[in-house]
């Protein structure tokens, strides 16, 4: 057997990278059905290394963590965004800062959130009426903004504060798309669209500062007072166990990565039940039998059985993260093969959720996949929108809420007919946006 992984040569100095930015879903499925479970390609100068095998990708997530870190390229303009918070911190920062954060996300707390969260949701379809047209990524968006306001951060914004937040996330999300110049030129040298994206983070941190001025005025001293994030870090701040710049950097890892997957998990949603009729009759007779005219609420999530299977293979078929990057810190064998210390991982969900190794008809729209005994016939690691091991979104829980209570309290008025073009094309930027606006147009059930 040969001791390096197969895959596509590539270009001089290039590599595979501009074929990767050109189209990074369709390069990922490309590799997955040519190599299946493990292939090498150059991202410019960076050796990669593709596992779609799920017992690999479970040893470097979970029972061999240790040996993996978050790689260094995922720290220039990301580090300048979201700097030492949660989703890059290393080591003991990341212990210290995880276990601040656990109990704001306990399912104890969270549960008597539910109510709250319905709120927004019916807030937010309010002034909806049958005809209208929306565009359901940016409701969805704003619903999930507001819920992390106020779960997390025990605000509500005006709508023209959270306007000015929405915004912000297209220069944001423009900076890490794939582009074969970045992965070629040194870090120093200067790109068109760096002026756009320090502005955006400039505008992020002064909504984020006066969050922050809010609360401080608000919070008291007691120890039993509120449990959402930004009181929790406030108060160790000033019992000196938190400096203002990691406060900061935990509060934009929270606006950005709290809302923006679960957003995109319920676009995606709303799109998929427009597209099968069958599985959307399905969702409103659940609906009807589990909470019929009563308000949404945590009772009702946990019957809510085929509501979840559509969540879930939402996110199969269109993981809002679409791939995760370890870097080696040791050298190891994977799927047969040596990796050298050093070597930048890439564990895609979009390459793993639609092989057809793991999945019957992998390309179909199947919520019966998530039956109980169907879904134990796979791999576990076949399917990991969230990631997994201690590394796991810590949010988890709460975008499944949010994802169900939002769905439930919009499906119990209304349907979402979707009326642009299909297939969709995807925008791949940190995480994976519909190209197209999600034009729907509103009918009463």
């Amino acid at each position: 057997m040969s001791r390096t992984p197969p895959g596509p040569k590539g270009e001089p100095l290039f590599g595979s990278s501009r074929t990767y930015a050109k189209n990074p879903f369709r390069f990922i499925s490309a590799l997955e059905r040519a190599y299946g479970d493990v292939a090498r390609f150059d991202m410019g100068p960076m050796d990669t290394v593709m596992l779609c095998d799920p017992t690999a990708i479970e040893r470097v997530l979970v029972s061999e963590s240790d040996r993996f870190r978050k790689p260094d390229f995922q720290g220039d303009a990301l580090g300048d965004l979201l700097g030492d918070g949660l989703l890059l911190s290393e080591g003991e920062t990341w212990e210290r800062q995880r276990r601040l954060a656990n109990p704001a996300f306990s399912m104890a707390r969270l549960s008597g959130m539910a109510g709250r969260i319905t709120g927004h949701a019916e807030d937010r379809i309010a002034d909806w009426s049958a005809g209208d047209v929306v565009n359901a990524e940016q409701a969805m968006t704003r619903t999930t903004l507001d819920v992390i306001l106020d779960l997390m951060m025990g605000v509500e914004l005006s709508e023209e504060r959270v306007r000015t937040i929405e915004e912000q996330l297209m220069p944001l999300g423009q900076r890490f798309e794939p582009n074969p110049l970045r992965f070629a030129a040194p870090e120093w040298m200067p790109m068109p669209d760096d002026a756009a994206f320090d502005t955006a983070v400039e505008t992020l941190d002064e909504v984020l500062d006066d969050i922050i001025a809010v609360r401080e005025d608000a919070l008291g001293t007691d120890e039993d007072g509120p449990m959402d994030f930004l009181s929790v870090l406030l108060r160790a701040r000033d019992d000196g166990k938190q400096s203002p710049d990691q406060l900061r950097d935990e509060m934009m890892t929270m606006l950005l990565a709290g809302h923006d997957t679960t957003a995109l998990t319920l676009t995606y949603t709303w799109f998929l039940l427009s597209e099968h009729p069958e599985a959307e009759r399905r969702v409103h007779e659940e609906l009807d039998d589990v909470v019929g005219d009563e308000r949404p609420g945590m009772e009702h999530v946990r019957e809510l059985d085929y509501l979840e299977w559509v969540i879930q293979e939402s996110m199969r078929l269109y993981p809002p993260v679409y791939t995760i990057f370890r870097e080696s810190t040791e050298a190891v064998e994977l799927s047969g093969y040596p990796v050298e210390a050093g070597t930048t991982l890439m564990l895609p969900q979009w390459g793993v959720h639609r092989s057809a190794r793991f999945y019957d008809d992998p390309e179909a729209f199947d919520p019966e996949r998530w039956r109980p005994e169907r879904a134990r016939e796979r791999p576990r690691f076949a399917y990991f929108p969230f990631g997994g091991g201690p590394r796991h979104c810590i949010g988890k829980h709460l975008a499944m809420l949010e994802a169900q209570l939002i769905v439930a309290t919009v499906a119990q008025r209304y349907r979402l007919e979707f009326l642009g073009e299909t297939p969709l094309e995807l925008l791949p930027s940190l995480t994976a946006h519909p190209r197209q606006e999600m034009s729907m147009r509103v009918a009463e059930r």
